[in-house]
């Protein structure tokens, strides 16, 4: 099996403290304003898609321009709040969703050969054990304690009981 190589990252020392910098900004500044949801929150809130963004801005210029049609009870302060911050969060999430689903990508793409190249030690430490070379004995049964999904796994953690 030949092993795959469709990506390879490195950082030097360098750009990883610049990115481990910028997410320390982030976490710093913006996520303190950010709220967290439960699924049921998410599930229960009204949705405002694409095409509610239009209808939410021209409802907020109509009600700045014409109080009389505003009930009393609307309060166009906090509207202009939510109004502005849903410009700003739009905006970040759609400069933040390429880097998120390339590092999402690249993680699945880094991982998937790891594991890759991880099968093909553990076939090649599985002949050696057939093979009965010094050490592969012991290798074999600490990998396949934690290979997943094999009765090997089983097995081996019986044997250690």
């Amino acid at each position: 099996m030949a092993q795959s190589d469709n990506i390879a990252i490195v950082f030097d020392e360098a750009e990883l403290k610049a990115v481990r910098d910028a997410i320390s900004v982030l976490n710093r500044i913006l996520l303190p304003k950010l709220k967290t949801l439960s699924s049921d929150d998410r599930h229960e809130l009204p949705k405002m898609g694409d095409k509610s963004v239009a209808f939410v801005t021209k409802s907020f210029e109509y009600g700045g321009k014409h109080a009389d049609l505003r009930p009393p009870y609307l309060d166009m302060q906090a509207f202009a709040i939510d109004v502005e911050a849903v410009r700003i969060l739009r905006d970040l999430e759609q400069l933040l969703t390429p880097v998120m689903a390339a590092l999402g990508d690249s993680l699945l793409l880094s991982g998937s050969e790891a594991y890759q190249a991880a099968l093909v030690f553990y076939n090649a430490v599985k002949n050696a054990v057939k093979l009965r070379l010094p050490g592969a004995q012991a290798i074999y049964d600490d990998l396949s304690a934690r290979f997943p999904g094999f009765a090997g796994a089983a097995k081996a953690a019986t044997a250690r009981a």
